[in-house]
């Protein structure tokens, strides 16, 4: 008689995460959760949208992608939890979405209830820092779809906006100034061209310490995404924030076009923008131009909000006050 075990597929090591991970989970619950894990599906009250005139849901889904591998090299978890979280905030606030709630999805060839409860560990401490609470998820054993000792983090946001604060292309003007808000580290983006160089090419280690870094590389790249849902949000109710991007795959050049009505276009300060640096040691390695960094990294900018000229400086003054290293990269120039 053959078993489920035998296929290679865990029920106990699933039920074992399962149990790990159920405390944390719930630590991260607010009064508009009704029902969580362990049902078929999470109960979320909409109470909280009451207050709005016009409430408009807003979801994203993204995934850590192969940074997951530099985790696997330094044998560390929690951060790409805290890094799914924060970038799927900051998909929902580039719409002028706060947070409700998240749902993830781990995968692994087996399932290693040691790193489940890490990965969970580090999404929670993410989710109860946005009071945005992790609902459900899924942890999947896939012999023969992943490699061994290898990971896949995914996750879910749902998020409400008024609809008068939706951030609408439309209402970018011309001279609109664009903000750049400073990233922590690559973020969630580059994983692939970032080892490709440093390990591949330059032969190092994740575990080689670089002077210029002041850390390991591994240390560099693993770096949590930032969130900056709640400092932009808070803006908000100081000027008319017009617009935001969050600088993912695809960098400044392609992300900010994004958010730009048909006839404006982004017209960059390069000289405004300094390359932080991580990214000025992935570039002088790889002998990667300057057209590349931009399109493939963040370089420095995780965010870019819109304002008026006339409010920049007072938006600028508000985020540094906020803790944000905030500063005038272009504005919204003519095609």
């Amino acid at each position: 008689m053959v078993s489920y075990e035998e296929a290679g597929v865990s029920i106990d090591a699933g039920n074992d995460a399962e149990e790990r991970i159920g405390n944390t989970v719930k630590g991260t619950y607010n009064k508009m959760v009704l029902s969580g894990v362990g049902g078929f599906g999470a109960v979320y009250s909409l109470a909280k949208v009451r207050k709005m005139k016009n409430p408009l849901l807003v979801s994203t889904v993204d995934g850590v992608g192969t940074k997951m591998k530099v985790a696997a090299l330094m044998g560390k978890f929690d951060t790409v939890g805290q890094d799914i979280v924060n970038h799927c905030s900051n998909d929902l606030l580039a719409m002028g979405a706060e947070p409700l709630f998240f749902l993830d999805y781990i995968a692994a060839a087996k399932i290693t209830p040691a790193r489940v409860e890490e990965i969970v560990k580090g999404m929670a401490e993410a989710c109860k820092k946005l009071d945005c609470p992790l609902v459900g998820g899924e942890t999947a054993e896939m012999p023969g779809v992943y490699l061994e000792g290898e990971h896949d983090v995914v996750g879910m946001m749902v998020g409400v906006v008024d609809r008068k604060n939706l951030f609408d292309p439309m209402k970018i003007s011309r001279g609109d100034v664009l903000i750049g808000l400073a990233s922590s580290g690559l973020h969630t983006n580059g994983f692939s061209l970032a080892r490709k160089v440093l390990f591949d090419k330059a032969g190092y280690k994740a575990t080689d310490y670089i002077s210029d870094l002041g850390c390991t590389i591994g240390e560099a790249l693993l770096v949590p995404h930032r969130s900056y849902s709640k400092n932009i949000l808070a803006l908000r109710g100081k000027v008319k924030v017009k617009g935001g991007a969050h600088i993912t795959g695809g960098g400044l050049n392609e992300n900010v076009p994004r958010i730009m009505p048909p006839k404006l276009q982004a017209a960059f300060n390069h000289s405004a923008i300094e390359f932080p640096p991580l990214f000025k040691f992935i570039q002088r390695l790889g002998h990667i131009s300057n057209d590349e960094m931009y399109r493939t990294f963040n370089v420095g900018i995780g965010l870019v909000a819109i304002v008026s000229r006339k409010d920049a400086k007072k938006a600028i003054a508000f985020l540094t006050k906020a803790g944000e290293k905030a500063r005038v990269i272009g504005e919204a120039g003519a095609k």
